[in-house]
């Protein structure tokens, strides 16, 4: 994975040179994404899932087609750093939906995940008029697709304060958050709220029980830095001489099922005391993490064990964003950064 991302980097380094010989566009984008994956209380798009994200991207750099007479070119390339936040709790009340009424509060799992990447993406762009520039034009449409490195590790927020079971949260039929266990109608319990603190590194706590090595090895059951393909479409419009406005909507599908930390299985209380041998906490804790709500893990293998996740399906993502760029020219390695071209 590093080696992928070495490569990456020597990529954009190498453009140094075609920069300093003619122009580039420095785009900063935010917007809303969405996320894809295992968990989920609605059929396809989970409109809570929605977090912001942000974006810094180099285009053109390769110049324009001067030696055509051409301003623009329909194929370019185009290197992109991102952050982009992806976060769901299906404990969360849904309009006027809560506890056993949403259709996965038995399992309950939450995260969140901020994925910083590096990706390279190329477009296509439709100009009605190459050679006329773009702010004397219509809107042009373009498509794009790329490859991208990126880095995230999955929270949750678990616990009010410190990691510790004495601050755990209960989850009732209700739909409710309370201090102590629910045990029948007669059970009273303080209501609670989560307090937004996403102290809990999931990879940490096995939560499927596999992928363990070696006694006291706190050796994480999958990888942090995963390959992505991003692809959309989108329009750009051109403000003035140095000035573009952009609109985009990007789809990011991954060869990865842990974005969100659930791919498969309950870990079974067998794996669970394997990975944490000799430490009844622990092995509590790993327990309540794996499972937030206690209605999904029976801790034996069967029929009773519910899937906690769906193995085929790979997490994704959506970016809608809003982009401005800035061209940026140079004369005989002079940056020119007022005027016409």
């Amino acid at each position: 994975m590093k080696k992928l991302i070495l490569v990456a980097a020597l990529a954009a380094v190498s453009t140094l040179p075609a920069m300093a010989q003619r122009s580039f566009e420095v785009g900063f984008s935010s917007g809303i994404t969405n996320y894809f994956g295992d968990l989920g209380n609605d059929s396809w798009i989970q409109a809570t899932s929605t977090q912001p994200g942000a974006a810094i991207t180099l285009r053109n750099f390769l110049g324009a087609g001067g030696f055509s007479g051409n301003f623009y070119r329909p194929f370019s390339m185009e290197v992109r750093l991102s952050w982009n936040r992806l976060q769901y709790d299906e404990s969360e009340p849904i309009g006027g939906r809560k506890g056993f009424d949403l259709r996965n509060y038995g399992r309950g799992i939450g995260f969140r995940n901020d994925l910083f990447g590096t990706s390279v993406h190329f477009s296509y762009t439709y100009y009605a008029n190459p050679r006329v520039p773009l702010y004397k034009q219509g809107p042009a449409f373009f498509v794009f697709t790329g490859i991208g490195a990126y880095y995230g590790q999955p929270k949750a927020d678990l616990f009010r304060g410190d990691a510790s079971l004495d601050n755990r949260y209960f989850f009732w039929p209700d739909g409710s958050i309370r201090d102590v266990a629910y045990e029948g109608p007669q059970t009273n319990g303080n209501v609670i709220d989560k307090d937004g603190d996403y102290e809990t590194n999931l990879a940490e706590w096995m939560t499927e029980g596999t992928g363990y090595k070696g006694e006291g090895n706190s050796k994480s059951t999958y990888n942090f830095v995963n390959i992505g393909v991003p692809m959309g479409i989108g329009f750009r419009y051109g403000v003035s001489k140095k000035i573009t406005v952009s609109t985009e909507l990007g789809y990011y599908m991954f060869f990865t099922d842990f974005l969100d930390d659930v791919s498969d299985q309950y870990p079974t209380y067998s794996e669970i005391n394997a990975n944490f041998p000799n430490d009844p906490v622990k092995q509590a804790m790993a327990l309540y993490i794996s499972d937030p709500t206690g209605y999904g893990n029976s801790g034996y293998p069967g029929p009773a064990t519910s899937r906690r996740g769906n193995p085929a399906k790979k997490d994704a993502y959506s970016y809608l964003n809003v982009e401005i760029a800035y061209k940026f020219e140079f004369r005989k390695g002079v940056p020119r950064l007022w005027g016409a071209r």
